[in-house]
């Protein structure tokens, strides 16, 4: 039964717990955003009050050759500020991202209850969850967008248990995208002088996960979030982003060429390319050298937005803190040892509010 618009709890059950997704509510016909997704004024994503970053994404194919100091240095010095930076090069086949792109779309197109069997409570895999907004149940104001997140244990599992509309496509992005995340970790941990082995690497990345992300067509984006103000809870994140754009990022401390800190940037498109960025597990693990960056989507009235993240984390039983030649060279440690199972049951526990995750292991 379709719901009110007007009632909260209404359209609450029909979005979240009937598993319709925003798609669901869009796909009745919406000329106004409905009260339930209305953000206060400060949440709200002013366009005019935001820069493009137009630095050129870094060529990944120029490591190992005379310019690989170069790189490595352009790598480092993004991690270091701004949290955020664009691949081109980077070993993942672009026709590969463009397919990836279309099982999206295929996925989220599907009728609700094709999709609302994976809703958490029901799903027939524990590795499989498809949901709406971030936390709804304790949000203020809802979140602009519908998902499906993939839990990668091994292939068997990921071809038998992960939908069949993107299994395939999503479980090979994610296989051919390691190169590129164990090159970009050998040099991000060996500028902090750690040479890592595989059982390093896999202390770093040994929880992967995959999600699709879909914002449909909003009557009023200045209104709304596709997702707000947040920082990712893991190491490294790819990102694949669609032609359409809305990602913003920002700065935390003034960056030359990018911008004065406390301003919102855009991170444009770039045909055939991936985007990176820091979680919170790597700026602990680098007592704060490293920066995860507080991003926010905003949402689009002319196409529905897709976008394919891969989250890359330590497992929930790892423990993580700052390395202790880190802390012998600062002289003091920023963040206690916290298991990262902790770390993350209060990151999903919570609503996204800006880099208030990181509290958690603050000292």
């Amino acid at each position: 039964m379709a719901p009110s618009l007007d009632d909260g709890s209404s359209l609450f059950n029909f979005v979240v717990r009937d598993g319709n997704g925003v798609k669901g509510m869009v796909d009745l016909g919406l000329s106004t955003v409905p009260k339930p997704y209305v953000q206060p004024p400060k949440e709200r994503i002013d366009t005019r009050m935001a820069s493009r970053h137009e630095g050129a994404p870094i060529d990944l194919s120029r490591l190992d050759g005379p310019d690989h100091d170069e790189v490595v240095k352009e790598i480092v010095m993004a991690a270091e500020t701004f949290g955020f930076f664009q691949l081109v090069n980077h070993g993942v086949p672009v026709d590969l991202l463009e397919s990836l792109k279309d099982a999206a779309h295929d996925f989220f197109g599907q009728p609700s209850e094709k999709k609302a069997v994976y809703r958490k409570e029901v799903s027939p895999s524990p590795l499989v969850k498809y949901g709406t907004s971030f936390v709804p149940e304790k949000e203020k104001a809802l979140e602009w967008k519908d998902y499906i997140s993939m839990i990668y244990t091994n292939d068997a599992e990921a071809l038998q248990q992960w939908p069949k509309e993107c299994r395939e496509v999503a479980l090979e992005y994610l296989k051919t995208s390691m190169t590129m995340v164990r090159r970009l970790l050998e040099i991000l941990m060996g500028n902090l002088g750690v040479e890592l082995d595989d059982t390093k690497i896999d202390g770093l990345i040994g929880m992967k996960m995959v999600n699709m992300n879909f914002y449909p067509t909003c009557p009023d984006p200045d209104l709304t979030v596709g997702v707000g103000r947040h920082s990712d809870m893991g190491t490294l994140t790819i990102l694949l982003q669609d032609g359409i754009g809305g990602l913003y990022v920002k700065v935390a401390e003034e960056i030359a060429n990018i911008g004065k800190k406390g301003e919102w940037v855009e991170i444009p498109p770039v045909p055939g390319a991936l985007v990176i960025n820091i979680g919170d597990a790597l700026q602990i693990l680098s007592n704060g050298k490293y920066k995860s960056a507080e991003h926010r989507v905003r949402t689009t009235s002319t196409k529905s937005r897709v976008s394919v993240p891969i989250f890359t984390s330590p497992r929930p039983s790892e423990k993580i803190a700052p390395l202790p030649q880190i802390v012998e060279k600062d002289g003091m440690a920023r963040y206690r040892e916290v298991i990262f199972g902790d770390y993350m049951r209060n990151f999903f526990g919570n609503v996204h509010d800006g880099k208030k995750s990181i509290e958690f292991a603050q000292i």
